[in-house]
């Protein structure tokens, strides 16, 4: 029985890392071989997109399809975590004007959120581990399963700088549900989304000195965040405890 015992735990096992291995592929196949792809198959697309003014003259030329080139890509951003936000945002802001662009964004983050989480959840921790790390990941797992979770969430995604979309695939191979995370971080995202969206739609207005000005801010704000984020996730977990006890 012992012996029998042993080979089932042992194919058991293999079959373990066999799905890993397919799953760490599809998930190197999203994050890296998409790119790839765009690169290699589609250069002349993303070769007239060489100045603003030609990203402007093609979204208004296509007007309602661009509308959904632009969500796509804002989704593409959100799965491939390892993409800067910020200038798809711009780009938005500059083309559609703040409200829209700002709208649109939103939903983009929203379905590029729910994807993540959801092919995190599909993979797994193993493939996760393999590809962002397996102390990466189980920090953030952590994190977000602690009673200061919610928190947690909230300033890293409120936060310039600190690691916003890897967060994405660590909730969902964590405790937290979908909705609750979803609300949370497109809450935080929101006020940066809206300070490049901002920024591109004064650039297309030519609005420089507010430009510099809201720039300057950001950058300021950028700067302690990341020095003080520590003590802004303890002050809003006191405040959070004062709103529990009213």
């Amino acid at each position: 029985m012992k012996q029998v015992n042993k080979k089932r735990k042992k194919a058991k096992g293999r079959i373990r890392v066999l799905l890993t291995i397919v799953k760490f592929a599809l998930l190197l196949l999203v994050i890296v071989g998409i790119p790839i792809y765009i690169v290699l198959f589609h250069a002349d697309f993303i070769s007239q997109f060489k100045t603003l003014d030609s990203v402007n003259a093609y979204l208004e030329q296509y007007k309602t399809a661009s509308i959904f080139v632009y969500i796509a890509l804002q989704i593409v951003q959100i799965i491939i975590c390892i993409i800067p936000g910020q200038g798809l945002q711009f780009t938005a802001g500059y083309a559609y004007g703040f409200w829209l662009g700002f709208l649109f964004s939103l939903i983009g983050a929203a379905v590029g959120a729910i994807i993540t989480f959801y092919l995190a959840r599909f993979l797994g921790r193993d493939a996760l581990h393999l590809i962002f790390g397996e102390e990466r990941i189980n920090k953030f797992v952590k994190r977000i399963n602690s009673k200061r979770g919610f928190t947690i969430v909230f300033v890293i995604f409120l936060v310039p700088g600190l690691p916003k979309d890897l967060l994405n695939y660590a909730a969902g191979v964590s405790n937290m549900r979908l909705k609750a995370f979803l609300l949370i971080s497109l809450i935080g995202r929101s006020p940066a989304m809206m300070c490049s969206i901002m920024i591109g739609s004064m650039f297309n207005k030519g609005s420089y000195v507010g430009i510099g000005i809201l720039a300057f801010i950001a950058a300021v704000l950028c700067v302690l965040g990341i020095k003080f984020h520590e003590n802004l996730t303890k002050y809003i977990d006191q405040c959070y405890n004062k709103l529990i006890r009213m």
